[in-house]
């Protein structure tokens, strides 16, 4: 266990690094072009290309081992930042500077949070893999929260560059925490030895394959999908609708609201490990969600609106912590790096559909008519208000009502209700249940000639040459 913890605290340190170099970089690109369509280019930058590499990422994972992933993507995330700040020393600093960087952060991050998942299964004891990703989360909620509350301080008082050199300073004391610590490899799986002579993309389709085997896998995959996108339309929404009416103190509430929502919900679920049903973690914890988005949407109040947020991130948290614990205890290790990182590609592909979507529909139709004299201004805006910012609280409004009907939907599927009844973080080998049928050249095998008790380690060479890593850092 002394190893999750030092993995877990090697992650805070990241996360809170990149928390502050995230706000700072973001201030940075707005005060220099004065274009809200250049920041919001930041955050599809920011998205888009670890969504596009992630099959190839996942394959990546399986074949080398993580340790050298999570130490390398760090290096690389590293001398990204270090770039930025010679290049902000010396006067050169351009915009297009902060897409490259924010682009390579986005692939390398699509390498590492696989990694990151799959090794979950490896260190955490057996029976407590629940309560593990919730440490790993209150490491990531606790980066972020502080960071981003400590990021402004920190831009006025040692300007751009010394928040860079910051969190150069986090990478490099990320990478020697990750030196001594000792991950084992997992077992090859059989899935992949007619995939040895087929490449990367053999390897990719054998991942496939297993993860259509399960329904109850593709359930969950459809469900998150699903959700992201509601999810996708709220995050685009929330600012500019409490903007509308409050000041920016007021969206910081928010913010802060939901930052100690998340760190109440992977808390519970690192002393909890998450409720013993696991259609309840998902479809019955998404049901509140649903009724928070439409609370908050009820009135242009900030007090309401971080109630709403507060009890959202809270049961969020623990509908991601239970969507990553069946993965980890339903999939073998071998391919878990496919896995995740297919999960992480249809999830990620729904919020930059949403992204983009979600503005453009409610300039054109929601805003109008909720102004004075609009279409719907003697009608729903009697009840939920109108003016500026209203429009948008209506859509809101029907994206929580959609993600009621969702988890309504979810809980009646017989292939997510079949998901077997078990205290969370129970693995696949547990005599407390048997594991799900897994198709035969899924199955792993182990490999006599490797000095890890069966798993063959494939990381010396490849990255060694392909400098690729993630730095998923919050």
């Amino acid at each position: 266990m002394r190893r999750f913890i030092a993995l877990s605290v090697a992650l805070l340190l990241s996360v809170l690094g990149s928390a502050f170099t995230g706000l700072a970089m973001g201030v940075w690109v707005f005060q220099h072009t004065g274009s809200a369509a250049q920041y919001g280019l930041t955050l599809l930058i920011n998205l888009l290309p670890g969504v596009l590499f992630g099959p190839i990422a996942g394959a990546l994972v399986d074949r080398w081992n993580r340790r050298v992933i999570l130490i390398v993507s760090e290096a690389v995330s590293a001398l990204t930042i270090l770039g930025l700040m010679l290049l902000f020393q010396a006067g050169a600093l351009q915009t297009w500077h902060i897409f490259v960087a924010v682009g390579i952060q986005s692939l390398v991050r699509a390498v590492q949070w696989p990694a990151l998942s799959s090794v979950v299964v490896l260190l955490a004891p057996e029976g407590q893999v629940g309560r593990a990703n919730g440490v790993i989360m209150l490491s990531q909620a606790l980066g972020n929260t502080v960071g981003f509350a400590a990021g402004g301080v920190l831009l006025l008082t040692i300007q751009l560059d010394g928040v860079l050199l910051v969190d150069f300073a986090t990478f490099l004391i990320s990478i020697v925490i990750l030196s001594f610590i000792q991950i084992p490899s997992p077992p090859r799986a059989e899935v992949d030895a007619p995939a040895a002579g087929g490449g990367l993309l053999a390897e990719i389709r054998a991942g496939w394959r297993v993860l259509g085997a399960h329904r109850g896998l593709i359930a969950v995959l459809l469900f998150v999908a699903a959700l992201n996108v509601t999810l996708g339309f709220a995050d685009a929404l929330l600012t500019p609708m409490v903007l509308s009416f409050g000041s920016a103190a007021a969206l910081g509430l928010v913010v802060a609201s939901m930052g100690v929502g998340a760190i109440l919900g992977s808390a519970s679920l690192a002393a909890w490990g998450g409720p013993r049903r696991r259609v309840v973690g998902l479809a019955g914890f998404a049901l509140p969600l649903g009724l928070f988005l439409c609370v908050g949407a009820l009135r242009p109040n900030s007090l309401l609106i971080m109630v709403a947020a507060l009890g959202f991130t809270v049961c969020f948290t623990i509908v991601d912590g239970t969507s990553r614990n069946i993965l980890q205890t339903e999939v073998e290790p071998g391919v878990q790096g496919r896995v995740f990182a297919t999960y992480n590609m249809v999830g990620g592909a729904a919020l930059a559909v949403s992204y983009l979507l979600a503005g453009p529909i409610a300039d054109r139709w929601f805003e109008p008519m909720l102004l004075d004299g609009g279409r719907l201004a003697d009608s729903v805006g009697a009840i939920i208000g109108t003016g500026p910012g209203r429009g948008m609280a209506l859509l809101m409004l029907l994206v929580g009502l959609v993600m009621l009907l969702t988890a309504a939907i979810a809980f009646a599927q017989p292939s997510l209700r079949g998901l077997r009844d078990r205290p969370i973080g129970t693995g696949p080998t547990s005599p407390d249940a048997e594991p799900l049928p897994v198709p035969t050249e899924a199955r792993l095998v182990a490999i006599p000639d490797s000095p890890n008790g069966g798993a063959k380690d494939h990381a010396a060479d490849p990255i060694a040459t392909t400098r690729a890593g993630s730095g998923e850092r919050g």
